[in-house]
């Protein structure tokens, strides 16, 4: 990456899509504390990361579940480590078990459940932290097509009940333009910001919230054109490493 600088603002949703080897994971890695930059920095606040932090909190794409770990057991896992009272990590993990619909599930280990389950599990851990920055890579693409509609259809529900500040990595252009407040678009290696698409005043303006379905969302004019207009982008930079 080359000279990438932008600001996520407090309970913002932003995502990043660019061509693959652009630098959204080590950007995403950067953020989390596990990679550092050659130069510049990162921040929390007014804070330079130097390493991971209960600050922040991780989901990946290959769900990362301990798997001799019941449901429960996984949901607490970081609030244990963090020194939580059992009583209070109890109440905790029920109330994200009730909210991720996982009930009946608290016992079960995770090669018991679906793909879509254990992903709802390992976003259930990470919210539970409370992090300030929740960071999301690819979190969707390990499932089909029918389970992640329901995913992002869970996402969005999840975000109005509990909003979250979010770094959101995709290779979905549909998926970025109906999750987040902003799509940031990088260009090919190095990595720069080609454009930072603003999505919120188009959908409060179109009342994409009031749409229960995510195909309500895209078959709108405006969703379409926003997605048009970010996969031009994304093409150009397919023409450019052609030459």
């Amino acid at each position: 990456m080359d000279e990438v600088s932008f600001v996520v603002a407090e309970r913002e949703f932003v995502a990043i899509v660019g061509p693959s080897g652009c630098g959204k994971t080590t950007l995403l890695r950067m953020a989390a504390g596990l990679d550092f930059p050659t130069g510049g920095a990162v921040r929390v606040g007014d804070r330079q990361i130097d390493g991971p932090g209960s600050d922040r909190a991780v989901v990946f794409q290959q769900f990362a579940l301990f798997p001799w770990k019941t449901v429960a057991d996984n949901i607490a896992f970081g609030l244990k480590c963090r020194g939580t009272a059992e009583s209070a990590r109890q109440e905790i993990v029920s109330h994200y078990v009730a909210l991720m619909g996982l009930q009946g599930y608290e016992r079960a280990f995770p090669h018991q459940l679906s793909g879509g389950m254990q992903q709802r599990v390992a976003i259930a851990r990470s919210y539970a932290l409370e992090p300030s920055v929740l960071l999301m890579d690819e979190p969707f693409g390990a499932l089909d097509a029918q389970t992640r509609v329901g995913m992002q259809e869970e996402l969005v529900r999840l975000s109005r009940i509990n909003p979250r500040t979010v770094l959101f990595i995709t290779h979905s252009v549909e998926e970025a333009v109906y999750l987040a407040d902003r799509v940031v678009v990088m260009t090919r290696r190095p990595g720069r910001i080609r454009e930072i698409v603003e999505v919120t005043p188009v959908r409060r303006r179109e009342g994409w919230d009031a749409c229960e379905r995510i195909e309500d969302v895209m078959d709108q004019e405006s969703f379409v054109h926003l997605r048009t207009h970010i996969w031009k982008l994304l093409r150009e930079q397919h023409g450019a490493s052609a030459h």
